[in-house]
């Protein structure tokens, strides 16, 4: 017990540390970044590490924390980049509000998948939100408006560094701050136990689409930023192996952990680019690396654990340390 003890306290540490560089280090890019010492190329991954931390931090409220198992999240992401690409370049309007609308229509998507398929489960709801990301490739494919499979050029150059950063971390504020509520402690209740959780009171089918919903709105919110920082979209880079890649890094951070997600978004952008050298073995490298990953630790990176807990029981260890000692010295 006292070795399990020891071996959280040293886990909580080293969390802090690891924690501290990390900020550290995002000072450090922020500065580099202000002062235009940064590479075009590394400046363009790290845009797209935001956009991937906000898809799956998004991704991993719905198949994480509620439970459910959804394979279409890119089509979340299209309905957001099409929608605020099309605004830009023909009602020329200002980037915040073609984001708040690509989260709008996004939302508005996933109550309409989300009411009649998630009363499945398992296999089921996968195949049915997997056929939905194909629905929205293929109608964008035949309509005119949206350039069709030749895509959509022209879209201004909006997404810089510091709003993708800024955008990350409003999505992983109001995510988490969710989870941390009554109403994320009932969406985890259901990803437990659905049936128990209905018996207690909980509106099962309610919480899954209230999920789904808030993890689409910022699926859109990651597309409007795509969209405008590659400044040509199409279909094939909304496909299903997008959303198999948004839920290989929830998988590999951890299902049911924000910080594992993060971790694993910046990780399995960059990895790639790392790899790029090895050409035709790169994406055998990556694939192997996660076979591994998978067979050494199934859970994920970090499980369901968050960086916020480390704080929290070395917090609550250093209140029980001063009130034991209290209690030694006779002091009330």
């Amino acid at each position: 017990m006292a070795t399990q003890f020891g071996w959280k306290k040293i886990r909580d540490y080293l969390s802090l540390i690891v924690t501290a560089l990390f900020l550290l280090g995002l000072a450090y890019i922020n500065v580099i970044s202000g002062l235009g010492l940064i590479d075009r190329y590394y400046n363009g991954i790290l845009i797209l590490v935001m956009v991937n931390v906000i898809l799956a931090v998004s991704l991993n409220l719905i198949n994480g924390i509620t439970g459910q198992f959804s394979i279409g999240h890119a089509g979340f992401m299209a309905v957001g980049a099409y929608v605020s690409a099309l605004l830009s370049i023909h009602l020329r309007w200002p980037f915040a509000a073609v984001l708040v609308a690509g989260m709008a229509a996004a939302a508005v998507m996933g109550v309409v998948v989300g009411i009649p398929t998630l009363r499945l489960k398992g296999d089921y709801l996968a195949i049915a939100t997997l056929g939905f990301g194909e629905i929205i490739r293929v109608v964008i494919v035949n309509l005119d408006i949206t350039g069709g499979p030749r895509g959509l050029p022209g879209i201004p150059p909006k997404t810089g560094f510091f709003v993708a950063e800024a955008l990350a971390a409003l999505t992983i504020l109001v995510i988490s701050n969710l989870i941390n509520s009554a109403h994320g402690r009932a969406m985890l209740a259901v990803r437990e136990d659905e049936v128990a959780a209905e018996t207690m009171g909980v509106n099962a089918t309610r919480y899954k689409v209230t999920a789904f919903v808030v993890g689409a709105a910022f699926a859109g919110l990651a597309g409007g930023l795509y969209a405008h920082y590659m400044m040509f979209i199409d279909p094939k880079s909304f496909s299903f192996f997008k959303s198999v890649e948004v839920l290989v890094m929830v998988v590999l951070g951890g299902l049911g952990s924000v910080t594992g997600s993060i971790l694993s978004a910046a990780v399995l952008t960059y990895l790639p680019e790392m790899l790029r050298q090895f050409a035709m073995l790169r994406m055998v490298i990556y694939s192997m690396l996660l076979i591994v990953m998978m067979l050494v630790r199934p859970q994920g990176l970090l499980g369901t654990w968050e960086v916020s807990q480390a704080f929290r029981d070395l917090w609550r260890r250093r209140e029980t340390g001063e009130a034991g000692r209290r209690d030694v010295h006779g002091i009330a």
